[in-house]
């Protein structure tokens, strides 16, 4: 059976749509008119697409987010260890989501998987749902006999990953929504208060103070040219991520991100505590170490860390040992090194990875919150300090009329 898409009008008139599968689309239709729905559109969810531009191809391809594939990975694995037939366990999987092209996606998988192909092989054809890693690990766990266990591990490894990037986002709430609040203030009183306020020594024969012309002279700036000005921000910003788009420029980019103070450590500490872990899933899961530091490799964002990941891959490939690959190259800290090196010696270099990854995450967690707690006071006083500025700006000529008046 085949997934379609249909878009068809209920009773009511209105407008619905789905997913269903069938043996043809005039069964489709035929299904869709015993469920009292008038078929309008049905279509192949694979080929419904086809006929898109390249731009619609790439905005409308099936894709899932990180929190949605944890819980279908999550009901997947609970399924497999039940013992269920697997076709069946991807049809269950498919009626409990509630997001079409989630929907779509696993029907067209169970369709494969019930023509004979593997389950890795028919969640290739969507690789933007499921990554290389991913799918690595399913091929590595059928190839074992233990897929239940493997997909119990990548439930577990989607869930960490989808945590800790929610404890990024959630500690980059408030300073992002205080320098907003903090910009915003400040732009309002430099357009519309200052110039009410200035106005008043506008008849005045007396030069005002250095300061005072300042703020009158970027409250001018601000009133005139402020649109222009953020329009131009906006084009600068566009170019630059289109020249990021360059691999030089990037990778030099990259370089330059590990080199600024404290972001850098930050950076390293993300990338590297994503490699251990995503090494140690994999090796656990029965992937060579060659595939599994190469896969490993390419979860890293950052440009100049997947080259050095490379580097190691191939030191290894020449028949250095792990921890000594990573030592030669600085950028991995000296703790992951050594637990590496402590892992091979006991043999358990699974667990020491993991462990490896779950230490840099918490050190990970302590630098965010050192830097929470002093970038709070750091805003506190950058903004009394611009206030301060422009209070004392509007002051210092009312001080100098006094001092004529007596």
């Amino acid at each position: 059976m085949t997934a379609y898409r249909y878009k068809a009008l209920n009773e009511l008139g209105r407008t619905v749509k789905g997913v269903v599968e069938g043996d043809s689309e005039r069964q489709v239709r035929t299904q869709l008119r015993g469920q009292k729905l008038r078929p309008l559109e049905v279509s192949e969810a694979s080929s419904a697409r086809s006929g898109s531009s390249g731009l619609q191809r790439f905005l409308l391809r099936p894709s899932m987010k990180a929190g949605e594939l944890a819980l279908v990975t999550r009901q997947l694995a609970t399924l497999v260890a039940s013992a269920l037939p697997l076709d069946e366990c991807l049809q269950a999987v498919a009626e409990q989501t509630r997001r079409p092209k989630t929907k779509a996606i696993f029907l067209q998988v169970r369709s494969r998987v019930a023509e004979g192909h593997t389950l890795a092989h028919a969640m290739g054809q969507f690789p933007q749902a499921f990554d290389e890693m991913y799918r690595s690990m399913v091929h590595a766990g059928e190839q074992a006999g233990r897929l239940a266990p493997v997909l119990e591990q990548l439930a577990e490894y989607t869930e960490n990953r989808q945590y800790t990037a929610q404890k990024l986002q959630t500690a980059m709430i408030y300073p992002v929504v205080l320098v907003a609040v903090a910009v915003a203030v400040v732009a309002a009183l430099m357009v519309f208060v200052v110039p009410e306020l200035i106005g008043i020594f506008a008849h005045t024969q007396k030069q005002l103070p250095p300061l005072t012309r300042g703020l009158i002279a970027t409250s001018d700036f601000m009133r005139h040219y402020g649109l222009y000005a953020v329009f131009i921000g906006l084009l600068v910003w566009v170019g630059f991520r289109r020249a990021l788009q360059v691999p030089h420029v990037k990778l030099n980019w990259h370089k330059q991100l590990l080199k600024l103070p404290g972001l850098g450590s930050v950076l390293i500490s993300v990338d590297t505590a994503r490699f251990s872990s995503t090494l140690s899933i994999l090796m656990a899961s029965g992937v060579p170490l060659l595939d599994a530091l190469r896969i490993a490799g390419e979860v890293m964002n950052n440009r100049i860390l997947r080259r050095a990941s490379s580097v190691v891959a191939e030191q290894v490939r020449e028949g250095s040992s792990l921890h000594r690959a990573l030592a030669r190259e600085s950028i991995f800290p000296p703790m992951m090194v050594h637990m590496v090196a402590s892992g091979e010696a006991s043999g358990e270099l699974e667990t020491m990875l993991s462990r490896s990854a779950l230490n840099q995450e918490r050190e990970l967690e302590m630098k965010l919150a050192a830097t929470m707690g002093l970038f709070e006071p750091m805003m506190v006083v950058i903004m009394g300090g611009l206030v301060l500025t422009i209070v004392l700006a509007i002051l210092l000529p009312i001080f100098d009329l006094n001092t004529m008046v007596r």
